[in-house]
């Protein structure tokens, strides 16, 4: 009996031994840190899907030329730089990003589509219904049983009769030099630099041509690009139905700017539509539309081509290809955004002074009204109003940009608020 009141005692004794034991680890800091398991640190998550890039609905998209950025978190949308890590609504049509090379130094960048969300949506549903009498499809075998895609297929060379019938501006009128440039400078290829297509994919095709006919803003970017000194964003890439380039602010954004910053982009927009003109390769530029958004100005002041969607080239070397027929014929893809019973303008009817004319309508008048002493205001308000009434005849139109120029020159001034022509424009005129 004694023996087994012992060994109860002696339990008992090592329970409470156990029981202090795992008290003091529990109360000591350094054993918690030993004992505890160590819980990995889980990385915020961007997922988004194919759907938000439109990688879904390849190849009937621009490319994939920047995804991987978009995957290794390289490019980011504002808003996950913010705590939620949110995306944006996917029916926006554009978007602030940031972009690194290195993860070290970021660079503001514009993310756009080519068209809304919803036109994007209708032109699906178009082709489905009209080509595959369904309400959802493959967009992609949809379309290569088009006999235009299938005359691409078989082409060795982008010629215009390839494109006739497009709806977009530059195609209006094009020449199989301005045709060659595309092919030869589409960067969304790897090994770009033939006028022949042999080194683009049947999936390449699909994609240029795709992108031709919704918009050809990233073509654009591409064939004249901003290091050769056109007067564009640079093109960085594309994923999906997004197009990645440098980013501008808005023209509208300055309609309220101090009267020498109008005075200086004023002037700008007056050597754009003058190279626009007038360059070394010969192709003359004409707007279809402009609005405050067709413009923009980078950080440094320097103002460019925000929006080329509706921008026309006529070859002043070669002239048009395409006879009156073949302009007007029309298939699904030149119905992807535009009505199909909408009238194509005939190359003929393009004038030299149809920019400025736009532009003293639309965007001159806003960024320059009320801004200055008079008579000089008077001066300006009175040439604006004659501009857009429509000058005399085109020979008028460089006369009428050197009137302009020569009364706005004076009112800029030379800081560091124009960084594109600073300190330069304290030791020369030029600038």
């Amino acid at each position: 009996m004694g023996r087994w009141i012992c060994r109860l005692c002696s339990r008992v004794a090592d329970s409470w031994l156990l029981l202090l034991l795992v008290l003091a680890l529990s109360c000591s800091p350094a054993a918690a840190v030993t004992a505890s398991p160590s819980v990995p640190h889980v990385k915020p998550s961007y997922s988004f899907g194919r759907t938000f890039l439109g990688l879904d609905k390849c190849n009937a998209c621009i490319g994939t030329s920047i995804c991987k950025k978009f995957f290794k978190e390289e490019i980011r949308f504002d808003t996950w730089l913010s705590s939620r890590l949110k995306l944006p609504p996917s029916y926006l049509l554009s978007y602030s990003g940031n972009y690194t090379d290195d993860a070290q130094s970021w660079r503001l960048v514009d993310i756009t589509r080519l068209t809304t969300k919803y036109q994007h949506d209708q032109a699906d549903k178009r082709i489905c219904t009209s080509l595959l009498k369904t309400k959802t499809c493959s967009l992609e075998r949809a379309l290569r049983r088009t006999h235009r895609f299938q005359k691409w297929l078989r082409a060795k060379r982008l010629t215009p009769d390839l494109v006739q019938g497009l709806s977009s501006p530059m195609l209006r009128c094009p020449s199989q030099r301005l045709l060659d440039r595309i092919v030869r400078r589409y960067a969304e290829v790897p090994d770009a630099g033939s006028i022949y297509m042999d080194h683009l994919t049947d999936r390449d095709k699909l994609r240029l041509l795709y992108t031709l006919s919704v918009n050809s803003h990233p073509i654009l970017l591409q064939i004249f690009p901003d290091v050769e000194g056109w007067p564009f964003p640079r093109y960085l890439g594309s994923c999906g139905r997004l197009v990645v380039s440098a980013s501008t602010q808005p023209l509208r954004d300055f309609f309220g700017a101090a009267p020498e910053v109008a005075a200086d982009l004023a002037l700008q927009l007056l050597a754009v539509l003058r190279s626009m003109g007038s360059n070394d390769l010969n192709y003359f530029f004409y707007f279809t539309h402009v609005d405050a958004g067709t413009f923009g100005v980078f950080s440094n002041g320097h103002l460019f081509i925000r929006d080329a969607s509706t921008l026309g080239i006529i070859d002043k070397e070669e002239g048009s290809q395409l006879i009156d027929g073949q302009q007007e014929y029309k298939d699904i893809f030149s119905c992807l955004t535009v009505d199909c019973q909408s009238a194509f303008v005939s190359c003929n009817s393009i004038r030299e002074k149809q920019s400025l004319v736009m532009v003293c309508q639309e965007l001159l008048p806003k960024l320059l009204k009320g801004k200055f002493l008079q008579p000089v205001q008077e001066k300006i308000d009175n040439f604006l109003q004659h501009c857009a009434d429509g000058l005399a005849d085109d020979q008028g139109v460089n006369e009428a940009l050197a009137k302009l120029a020569e009364l706005l020159k004076p009112l800029r001034s030379c800081d560091s608020r124009f960084a594109y022509r600073y300190p330069d424009c304290k030791y020369s005129d030029k600038y």
